[in-house]
C-alpha cells in the first residue's frame, strides 16, 4: 500500500474484481484500519450502493444511499461546477463558474433539472427508508469506481454541507489523476486498485450487470429492518 497525504493507494494491479461483492469487502478490510465509531456508509445510486452495503455491514455501520446530482457545465455535461443534495442546498465551485462565465440563470435551470431526478429517487428510496442525519458522524461516500469522478465529487461536497465529523471517500478502483484529484475534497481517500492503464470502470469487473431500481430499494428496505430490529432490541 502507498500512502500519499491522504489518498491511500492499496494496489497498483489491474487485476479485476469478481463483481461489486467482492470489491466491497476487499474495501471494508482496509477501512478497518481507520477505526470510525458506528460511521454513516453511502452509497452512490446504483452500483455504489452494493460497495457500501458489505463495508457498511463489515465496519457494523449504517447503510444509506447519497442522493447528491453534479450540476454540470455547459456544454460539457462529465465537467461538475458543483452539486445539490437531496435537500436542494447548492454547493458552487465559485473559480470555476468565474472561470467558465456561467450564467445565473444557467445554474438556475440545472439546480432544477437535477433536482427532479432527485425527487424522482426520493419518492422511490425515502419511503423506506429515512435519510440518516450526518452532522457529527463519521460518514464514508462509496462508488464501484471512478472514472472522471465528478459524480463522486459532487456527492462529497453535498455531503461536507452537512458537517459530518470526518469524510471519507472510497473506491475499489480509478485512474491516478483522478483520486488524486478527490483526495482534496474529503479527509482520507481509499482506493483498492489504481493499475497502470484505466479505460473504463467496467473493465475491473469480471461480473458488472447493471444493478436495477428494485435491487436499490431492497437493499435499503433491509437496512430499514435492521435499524426497526436494532432499536427494539434497545428498547428504543
Amino acid at each position: 500500500m502507498s500512502t500519499m497525504g491522504n489518498l491511500h493507494i492499496l494496489s497498483r494491479s489491474g487485476e479485476p474484481f469478481r463483481d461489486r461483492v467482492e470489491a466491497g469487502r476487499l474495501l471494508g478490510y482496509s477501512l478497518k484500519s481507520l477505526r470510525l465509531q458506528k460511521p454513516v456508509v453511502l452509497g452512490i445510486p446504483r452500483g455504489g450502493l452494493v460497495i457500501a452495503r458489505e463495508v457498511s455491514r463489515m465496519l457494523g455501520g449504517d447503510l444509506d444511499i447519497v442522493l447528491a446530482r453534479k450540476l454540470r457545465a455547459p456544454d460539457n455535461p462529465e465537467l461538475a461546477i458543483g452539486s445539490v443534495s437531496e435537500t436542494g442546498k447548492v454547493f458552487l465551485d465559485r473559480s470555476l463558474v468565474e472561470l467558465l462565465n456561467v450564467p445565473e440563470q444557467y445554474i438556475a435551470q440545472e439546480k432544477d433539472f437535477q433536482m427532479a431526478e432527485i425527487g424522482r429517487r426520493m419518492a422511490m428510496v425515502r419511503s423506506v427508508l429515512p435519510k440518516t442525519p450526518l452532522s457529527g458522524r463519521d460518514t464514508i461516500v462509496m462508488d464501484d469506481g471512478v472514472a472522471t469522478g465528478s459524480t463522486l465529487q459532487a456527492a462529497l461536497w453535498a455531503v461536507r454541507n452537512e458537517s459530518p465529523s470526518s469524510l471519507v471517500a472510497a473506491v475499489p478502483v480509478g485512474p491516478e489523476e483522478t483520486v488524486r484529484h478527490l483526495s482534496a475534497d474529503c479527509d482520507d481517500m481509499y482506493v483498492s486498485r489504481v493499475p497502470n492503464y484505466f479505460s473504463a470502470v467496467g473493465q475491473f469487473y469480471i461480473h458488472f450487470a447493471q444493478v436495477e431500481d428494485d435491487e436499490v430499494v431492497s437493499m435499503l428496505g433491509d437496512e430499514a429492518r435492521r435499524k426497526r430490529l436494532n432499536e427494539s432490541s434497545h428498547g428504543i
